[in-house]
């Protein structure tokens, strides 16, 4: 048992000077990018606005209206139904109302609102 001890220690300096004594990490290249000139050249990417806020509307005629306000003041996803299909609706500038074609329009973000949606006229809407 005595003579494996000091075999067994020699063994592992013998292993830890096979090591590379550079500290320099060794950097390989690949092939060229071949689309690096396009993207050196390309317009800067614009991110689609995030959910700003949520709110579910109820309006005089008892129905229910879900709107989902973006970041950027002028976007808004409007839903029929929770869950169901969003109809973007656009405004011009912040702070005017969002429009979308076939007579859907929310005016104002806050807890009261006037909605418009097709075949109905506006009514007033709240949280």
């Amino acid at each position: 048992m005595k003579l494996h001890l000091p075999m067994i220690a020699l063994a592992g300096v013998a292993l830890l000077s096979a090591c590379n004594k550079n500290d320099e990490p060794e950097v390989v290249g690949g092939p060229a990018d071949p689309m690096a000139d396009q993207l050196a050249n390309a317009a800067p990417v614009e991110l689609p606005p995030s959910v700003k806020a949520t709110k579910q509307y109820r309006c005089k005629d008892n129905s229910l209206y879900f709107v989902d306000f973006m970041t950027d003041d002028k976007t808004a996803n409007f839903r029929t139904k929770k869950g169901g299909e969003p109809t973007q609706l656009k405004a011009a500038e912040a702070g005017q109302a969002f429009t979308a074609e076939g007579g859907y329009e929310v005016s104002g973000q806050g807890d009261e609102v006037k909605i418009t949606v097709p075949g109905k006229s506006a009514q007033s809407c709240h949280v």
